[in-house]
């Protein structure tokens, strides 16, 4: 199980790999928290939000630079994912990989947020369900 850990991520630099469904919810979520967005995905399941970099093309090795504060991988791809983990890993920037709970260092957790709060749930990597119906539960209360 992972320690919640709340912190600051307003104006760093973070990098999602991967814009698909689950790359795109996730950078929503962080853009909510002000954070220096870089997305490299070579195909988009939806809008791009404003304010986050684009760069169009499949993911390569020099994406990964030192001025990442984290990095999510969320590509449809286990063999990038596990790329971008290895970089990661080799640097000490801390990883989410979006399907492989044993390969991050982080986990993404789902966020109940409201003006006065936030609120981070999050499993042992295997219970996405019961996270999300807990989220549910608890956005309807601070909501």
């Amino acid at each position: 199980m992972k320690f919640p850990m709340f912190v600051d991520i307003e104006n760093k630099k973070i990098l999602v790999v991967g814009g698909g469904n689950v790359g795109l919810r996730r950078i929503g979520v962080l853009k909510d928290y002000k954070a220096d967005i870089t997305l490299v995905s070579d195909r988009l399941a939806g809008e791009v939000p404003e304010g986050v970099r684009l760069i169009k093309r499949p993911f390569e090795d020099g994406d990964i630079g030192n001025n990442y504060f984290f990095v999510i991988a969320s590509t449809d791809n286990r063999a990038v994912n596990r790329r971008i983990y290895e970089l990661c890993s080799e640097r000490g920037i801390p990883v989410s990989v979006c399907d492989c709970p044993e390969e991050s260092t982080f986990f993404f957790p789902a966020v109940c947020k409201n003006d006065k709060l936030s609120i981070g749930i999050v499993s042992d990597g295997s219970h996405h369900e019961l996270v999300s119906k807990t989220a549910e539960k608890i956005r309807s209360v601070i909501n």
